[in-house]
């Protein structure tokens, strides 16, 4: 298989500051998983140094293997009771205005995690009052009693990522399908909450199917929308079509605020957490 080479404006330079040292001690110490290294992103010393982490909670594996994803797969161990301490009191430690919280997927779990995600935005608020909270969550299968879990804890934005086109999701997803997805979304937004979605260019999809998928994020109650480069994780995952062009990501940045999104990050580098913190309001 021929692999594409990364152009220039792919390429990041590392760098470091007080916060990030902070962070990153933190981090090691309590063994905490981030999706910031594990899910090997760009932005990670960017964030990190403007005091935004994206935290990773109920282990490391994953119970699906999506195609495009970095995330070890197999047998998860049982969820860490202590967790949502330990997250919470790294948030204070780490002194962060904005957290993100992400998991993997357990669809081993009676109620896939749910529970435990409530508990550990419950604990974070409480601990520290004044950190916004975005929290990046599966689809649960689209179970609304396991939604209103995540609902009742009211974190500032609920994110929900449709990840690709509908004609590639069956190809690069296991298991989860983009009309439950977008239930999913259509069901927080009608709880009257701050809903967000996440895509990746790169995989094959059409500029047609990229504009469907934006009217048909915002048709069910999105208001923010990220869009970044696909970039290939590892050989086993699935390869690069196509690097776009940094123009063709503000073109579709201005397609997405005309359709009517509050917010689009649109960009080679642009993550689904990346600007989190400017997305709360």
């Amino acid at each position: 298989m021929n692999y594409l080479r990364k152009p220039e404006w792919l390429k990041t330079q590392f760098k470091s500051n007080e916060k990030f040292e902070l962070v990153n001690r933190v981090v090691k110490e309590n063994r905490l998983h981030t999706i910031c290294s594990s899910g090997r992103c760009p932005n990670m010393s960017e964030c990190w140094n403007k005091g935004t982490a994206t935290f990773m909670i109920l282990g490391e594996i994953c119970t699906r293997s999506c195609r495009f994803c970095n995330t070890i797969t197999g047998k998860p161990l049982l969820p860490d009771a202590a967790e949502p301490e330990k997250v919470a009191e790294s948030i204070r430690l780490m002194n962060l205005k904005h957290a993100v919280i992400t998991s993997v997927t357990r669809d081993d779990l009676p109620e896939q995690g749910a529970e435990h995600w409530a508990k550990t935005i419950r604990t974070i608020k409480n601990t520290n009052p004044n950190t916004t909270l975005e929290v990046l969550i599966p689809n649960f299968d689209g179970k609304t009693h396991l939604l209103d879990l995540i609902i009742t804890e009211k974190p500032n934005v609920i994110s929900h990522n449709l990840e690709t086109v509908r004609r590639l999701t069956p190809k690069i997803r296991t298991k989860a399908q983009y009309e439950t997805s977008l239930r999913v979304l259509a069901y927080l937004s009608a709880k009257n909450i701050t809903t967000k979605t996440g895509i990746m260019l790169g995989l094959g999809e059409t500029e047609a199917e990229i504009i469907e998928l934006m009217h048909d994020a915002k048709n069910a109650g999105c208001t923010i929308l990220t869009i970044g480069q696909y970039l290939q994780p590892s050989r086993k995952n699935i390869a690069v079509s196509e690097y776009i062009t940094p123009e063709k990501f503000d073109e579709y940045k201005q397609i997405g605020l005309k359709i009517g999104f509050r917010q689009v990050e649109s960009a080679p580098l642009v993550r689904s957490s990346y600007c989190a913190e400017k997305h709360v309001g």
